[in-house]
């Protein structure tokens, strides 16, 4: 009996080690399945459909046609008895502005949205993608995300503040805008130059920008986006194709830098908000000084090592009858001189015969926007209302935009919000395929948006 006693136990741990393991990978794959769906039953409310009336407007730009949109949304707001303008910086390229006046002068709060959205063909989607279709629990269509869903949010929070008898105490703006996926010249730049006193007053902006994180249905982090890089986009011309090749081989270190370039504080603010859920890489997150005091900076991930670096983009070199041009993009850290760093180009690639042709963008200083306002107070008070006990940071973003950029030289708080939950899954089909948003997750949204917007208007 002895000889079988330790055959035993090793079979015995070996099959508890097993259903150990099979439990494991059961939990597991039921987590990662409920990110995609959960096939709920949803109820169509009126904001589900005026979301799918909204998406099935073809706005792709190019070539934009944002006015069918800006007409669109100006009409819901002439329902609720505000004036609404359909504003064009050229044909077809239209904006919406309306305003409720507050009693109070200078604390403005802006809903800024983009009416465009980035084209989409039928192929690889499960449904059309200006059909707005239901597929289960979700809204299938261009624009869900990116950002028509949170325009309708901001919408149903505008209208609801229309809709009260009693004056607010502050002014608040909607304003949705052509060509931000193109750079915004025909969009938020004219209307800069063309129309300010849409933008006096303004204290805040709520815009697209802030990334929210789930994890099995749960809500786990609300990034609040309180800037991004900036943007620098040049051409740059060389007398023949091995000239620019050695010019591009100058600019490969800055791909990828190995040192950081500075750390401003709301960046050593950021990285330590998203230290506890980062399992990996907490640790160096929580202290990034002493993370680079210690000569550990090159255990981040390249994400976080990019956010305190000055970043350079080449893309593919292309050949001429006059030699070689090449498209470089400058992503800098907010506060930099874009003219330095154009400068600074233009002397690494000189020993190579290339130069600066031309500057087709350039965005910057902006610095990021401060966290401790009333209204980001106000928002990580209602995302606990509506979530619970959700952490609330902030969000800077590496290589992505929005029209913000040109709001914060002047002065302006901006905050990049995403009402609604979204899971990494819908993330995903931001710009791509089957771009979606969870019917329930939007009517939350627009429950969340309207309580703040009116809270911040009406609270003295």
């Amino acid at each position: 009996m002895r000889r079988w006693r330790l055959p035993i136990l090793v079979a015995v741990a070996g099959g508890l080690a097993l259903a150990a393991l099979f439990i494991y990978n059961y939990v597991s794959q039921r987590q990662i399945e409920s990110q995609t769906y959960v096939p709920r039953p949803v109820t169509i409310t009126p904001e589900v459909t005026l979301l799918q009336q909204y998406v099935r407007i073809d706005t792709s730009n190019p070539p934009g046609n944002e006015t069918a949109g800006a007409r669109f949304l100006a009409a819901r707001i002439e329902r609720a008895g505000v004036h609404a303008e359909v504003i064009e910086s050229a044909p077809g390229r239209g904006n919406v502005y309306a305003r409720i006046r507050g009693k109070r002068r200078g604390e403005a709060l802006l809903l800024l949205n983009h009416i465009d959205v980035v084209p989409a063909g039928n192929e690889g989607w499960t449904r059309p993608p200006f059909a707005a279709q239901q597929l289960l629990n979700a809204i299938y269509g261009r624009g869900t995300l990116d950002m028509k869903g949170i325009a309708i949010c901001q919408l149903e929070a505008f209208l609801a503040l229309a809709r009260r008898t009693s004056m607010p105490e502050r002014d608040v703006v909607f304003l949705g805008t052509a060509d931000e996926e193109h750079g915004g010249t025909m969009g938020i730049v004219w209307l800069l130059a063309h129309r300010p006193d849409i933008f006096e007053g303004v204290r805040y902006v709520l815009n697209e920008g802030g990334i929210n994180e789930s994890f099995a249905e749960r809500l786990t982090y609300v990034g609040v986006e309180i800037g991004s890089k900036m943007v620098v986009r040049a051409e740059l011309r060389a007398p023949s194709r091995a000239a620019m090749q050695q010019a591009r081989i100058a600019l490969e270190p800055y791909f990828t830098p190995r040192e950081p370039e500075r750390i401003l504080p709301e960046v050593r603010v950021f990285l330590h908000d998203l230290a506890p859920l980062r399992l990996g890489q907490g640790r160096w997150l929580t202290d990034i000084d002493r993370t680079i005091a210690e000569g550990k900076f090159w255990l981040l991930e390249q994400a976080y090592k990019e956010v305190t670096q000055n970043i350079v983009w080449a893309r593919q070199i292309s050949s001429d009858a006059r030699g070689a041009t090449m498209q470089v993009t400058l992503f800098n850290l907010p506060d930099e001189d874009p003219d330095k760093r154009l400068a600074w180009l233009a002397e690494t690639v000189r020993p190579y015969g290339v130069t600066i042709e031309t500057v087709t963008e350039k965005t910057g200083p902006a610095t990021l926007s401060p966290r401790n306002t009333p209204l980001f107070t106000l928002i990580a008070s209602e995302a606990h209302r509506q979530w619970g006990n959700v952490p609330v940071g902030t969000e800077v973003l590496i290589t992505s935009y929005n029209d913000s950029r040109y709001l914060r030289p002047r002065g302006i708080v901006c905050y990049g919000l995403w009402p609604f939950q979204v899971d990494f899954y819908q993330t995903q089909t931001i710009h791509l395929n089957d771009e979606r948003l969870r019917i329930d997750w939007f009517q939350k949204g627009v429950e969340f948006m309207t309580h703040l917007v009116v809270r911040y208007a009406t609270e003295r």
